[in-house]
C-alpha cells in the first residue's frame, strides 16, 4: 500500500478515515493523498437563479455583472478556504508522524471528481468514511460513499466505526466464496491482522435451502402441466442425495485452500468457519455476534460477471454491516496444487497410473492435470481424465502411443432405505446414516462431534409432546409434527416468514433423515430465523409480539378488516389465505375496485375467488410468455 487516498469533508465519519489512513501510513510506509471537492460552479447557478429576487437598484446589467464577479470571487476563495482547512487538519497529523502528504481541491460535483481523481491515479487503497456532512440519524450509507464504491475498481475501506484502532478490540472478518476476489481479501486480511495484532478469522457461507423454499413457495401458483414439467420430487431427491452435500464440501473446500494459503505464503493460522443460509444474513448476523473492526469482502462474488459494479452480497453488507468494510476488487489465484489438493479426488487407479511416470516428469504431470480437471470441472481423476489431459497437451502422435481405452466412473445410485440411526456433525450438520462415520467428510471433525439421533426415540418424544400428525410437503414427502413443534411454528409471523421457516424445519428434517420433528428440532431452527430477522429488521421483535398478540385472541377472520363494502364472512376468510401484508392488501384493493366497477355492494366468496382466479391465471400467462421470450410491452 504505498499510495493511500482519502476524501475528506470534516465530518466525524472523515476524521475517523484520516486516523485510519495515518495508522495504515505507518504500517505500511505510505504516501497520503487528502481530496476536498468544492462546488464553487453550482453556488454559481444557484445566484443566478435568485437574481430576480435582488432588490430593483441591483437589477441594472452594469450592477448586476459587478454583483456576479463579487460572489463569484467570494464564493471561489471561500470554498478554498474551507478546502484548505479541512486538508490542513490531514496535513498537520502527516507532518507530525513523517508521513509523505499530498493535497487535492478539484472543484465541480463530489463523487464525479472524487471518482475521475481515483481512476486516473495508481491509489492502493482508498479510505472513505461511509457518512458524511449531511448524514441524518437512519443514514445507512452517504450518497458520495455508495456513487463512489460502485463506480471505482480500487480497493476501498469504507469507515462505519469512529473509535481508534487502538481502542477497538475486535477481530477482522473475511467472507470467503471460492472466487479470486475473496481469496485476495483473505491476503490483504492476513497483512493487517500481522501489521495491527488482530486474529483473522475465514467464514464461508452456502445456502441449501434456497431451492426448497422456491419449489415450495412456486408449486402452488404453477398450473397442473408446468408442475408436471418442473417434476419437482426428482428435482429435490436429486438436491437432497448429491448437490446439499456437494455444496457443503466445496465451500469448505474454499475455507480449506484459504487456510493452506494463510499457512504456506503467511505462516498463519487461520481460523475458518462454515455457516448454512443466505449469505449476507448469515455474515450480517456473524459480524453482529462477534462484532469485528474490520469486514473484508470481495466486491463482486463467485457467481457475478467481470463487468458487475458491486455484488448484492456486498451491498447488503456495506450498507448493514456494523463494523468498518473493506471492499477489495483485486484478485489472486491460489496454486493449482493447493487448490487442487483440497477439491480433487484420485481414484486408485489413476494413482498408481501417475505412479508409473518418471519421477522427474511427475510433478508437471500431475500440475497439468490438475489444471485440466479444474478448468473443465471434474472433482474425481480417473484415468479416462488423465489420457484427456495428456491429449490436451502432447503431440498428437505421441498421445496416439499414450491412448488407451479410457475407464468411465460408473454412476452409483444412492439405494433408498429405512435409515433408523443418523449421526450429526456438531460442527457443520453434516448427517451420516447408520454408521458413526471417523471423520467428518465436510468439515473433518472427529467422531466425538456426532451425536447420534435414534428414529425411535423421536417417536417416543413426540408421544410425550402432544402426539405427531403427519403432513405432506410439496413433493409428496410425509413428515411428522409434534403438536408441541406446531404451536412453536405458530409463534413465527404469519405470511412469507412462516412460510419460510417451515420450510427450513421440513428441509433439515430430510437431509439428516428425521421423519418426526419435535419442539427442541423446530424451536432451533425457529430460533435461528428469528435471530436473522432482528439482525436484518429492527421491527421484527415487534412483529413477533404482534403475532403472539394475534395468536391468542380468535382467529376471527374479522380482526382488524376495514373495507368501505359489505364482505362475506366467506369472503374474508378467502381473502386471508393470501399472505399477510403487500400482498393481501393489493388483493383486497383488487377485488373491490372489480366490485365498484360492476355495481356490486356485497363481496361474496365466490366473486372474491373469481378475481383471485384470475389475477391468478394472468400471472401464469405472463410467466409462460416470459419464458417464451414474449413478454408482451404492456401487461397492466
Amino acid at each position: 500500500m504505498k499510495k493511500i487516498y482519502v476524501p475528506v469533508d470534516n465530518s466525524d465519519h472523515s476524521d475517523a478515515s484520516i486516523d485510519l489512513a495515518v495508522d495504515f501510513a505507518m504500517k505500511f510506509d505510505s504516501q497520503l493523498v487528502g481530496s476536498h471537492v468544492y462546488a464553487a460552479k453550482m453556488h454559481d447557478v444557484r445566484f443566478k437563479q435568485m437574481e430576480y429576487t435582488l432588490p430593483e437598484e441591483y437589477q441594472d446589467e452594469v450592477e448586476l455583472e459587478k454583483q456576479r464577479r463579487i460572489h463569484d470571487t467570494l464564493i471561489t476563495m471561500g470554498l478554498q478556504l474551507i478546502s484548505d482547512s479541512y486538508l490542513e487538519v490531514m496535513k498537520q497529523k502527516c507532518e507530525k508522524n513523517n508521513i509523505p502528504f499530498e493535497p487535492k481541491m478539484p472543484e465541480g460535483k463530489h463523487y464525479i471528481k472524487l471518482v475521475e481523481d481515483i481512476q486516473e491515479n495508481d491509489y492502493d487503497l482508498v479510505i472513505m468514511g461511509a457518512l458524511g456532512m449531511g448524514a441524518v440519524k437512519d443514514s445507512l450509507i452517504g450518497g458520495v460513499c455508495e456513487r463512489v464504491v460502485r463506480r471505482i475498481t480500487t480497493d476501498t475501506l469504507v469507515v462505519r466505526n469512529l473509535d481508534p484502532i487502538e481502542k477497538n478490540r475486535g477481530n477482522i472478518l473475511v467472507g470467503i466464496d471460492g472466487s479470486p476476489e475473496s481469496f485476495s481479501g483473505l491476503k490483504t486480511a492476513i497483512q493487517l491482522g500481522q501489521k495491527f495484532n488482530k486474529q483473522v478469522e475465514a467464514v464461508g457461507v452456502y445456502d441449501p435451502y434456497l431451492h426448497y423454499i422456491v419449489f415450495n413457495s412456486v408449486v402452488n401458483v404453477l398450473t397442473e402441466r408446468a408442475a408436471r414439467t418442473f417434476r419437482f420430487k426428482e428435482q429435490e431427491q436429486l438436491h437432497e442425495e448429491v448437490i446439499d452435500t456437494g455444496l457443503a464440501k466445496i465451500y469448505q473446500s474454499h475455507l480449506e485452500v484459504a487456510r493452506s494459503i494463510a499457512k504456506e505464503e503467511h505462516d498463519y493460522q487461520l481460523k475458518i468457519t462454515l455457516l448454512d443460509g443466505k449469505a449476507y444474513e448469515k455474515i450480517l448476523q456473524y459480524t453482529r455476534k462477534t462484532e469485528p473492526w474490520l469486514l473484508v469482502i470481495g466486491r463482486i462474488g463467485v457467481h457475478n460477471e467481470q463487468d458487475s459494479d458491486i455484488g448484492s452480497t456486498a451491498e447488503n453488507l456495506l450498507r448493514l454491516a456494523p463494523c468498518n468494510v473493506l471492499l477489495t476488487s483485486q484478485r489472486y489465484f491460489p496454486q493449482i496444487d493447493v487448490k487442487a489438493e483440497e477439491t480433487l479426488v484420485w481414484t486408485q487407479e489413476a494413482m498408481d497410473r501417475m505412479e508409473k511416470a518418471p519421477p522427474l516428469v511427475r510433478g508437471i504431470a500431475k500440475t497439468a492435470v490438475h489444471r485440466f480437471a479444474i478448468e473443465r470441472g471434474h472433482s474425481v481423476i480417473t484415468e479416462s481424465v488423465i489420457d484427456k489431459a495428456m491429449e490436451a497437451i502432447m503431440p498428437q502422435r505421441a498421445s496416439e502411443k499414450l491412448t488407451r481405452v479410457a475407464k468411465e466412473i460408473a454412476e452409483q445410485k444412492v439405494l433408498e432405505s429405512d435409515a433408523v440411526q443418523t449421526y450429526i456433525c456438531g460442527e457443520c450438520g453434516y448427517a451420516a446414516h447408520n454408521q458413526q462415520p471417523v471423520q467428518c467428510p465436510v468439515c473433518s471433525s472427529p467422531p466425538e462431534r456426532f451425536q447420534m439421533v435414534d428414529k425411535g426415540s423421536l417417536e417416543n418424544i413426540a408421544i410425550d409432546e402432544g402426539g405427531a400428525d403427519e403432513v405432506e410437503t410439496f413433493d409428496g414427502v410425509r413428515l411428522q409434527w409434534s403438536e408441541h413443534a406446531k404451536k412453536a411454528l405458530r409463534t413465527v409471523p404469519r405470511g412469507y416468514m412462516r412460510r419460510n421457516v417451515k420450510a427450513r424445519i421440513e428441509k433439515s428434517a430430510r437431509a439428516q433423515k428425521i421423519n418426526t420433528i419435535t419442539n427442541d428440532f423446530a424451536m432451533q431452527i425457529i430460533d435461528d430465523s428469528m435471530g436473522e430477522a432482528a439482525a436484518v429488521r429492527e421491527d421484527a421483535p415487534e412483529l413477533r409480539a404482534m403475532q403472539t398478540q394475534a395468536d391468542s385472541q380468535n382467529d376471527s377472520a374479522h380482526i382488524d378488516f376495514v373495507s368501505s363494502l359489505n364482505w362475506t364472512e366467506d369472503a374474508i376468510n378467502r381473502l386471508n389465505i393470501v399472505p399477510a401484508g403487500f400482498m393481501r392488501n393489493i388483493t383486497q384493493t383488487r377485488i373491490e375496485q372489480r366490485a365498484k366497477e360492476t355495481g356490486i355492494t356485497q363481496v361474496t366468496l365466490d366473486f372474491a375467488a373469481r378475481v383471485i382466479e384470475d389475477g391468478r391465471s394472468l400471472a401464469n400467462e405472463v410467466l409462460g410468455e416470459y419464458y417464451q421470450g414474449k413478454l408482451p410491452e404492456n401487461t397492466e
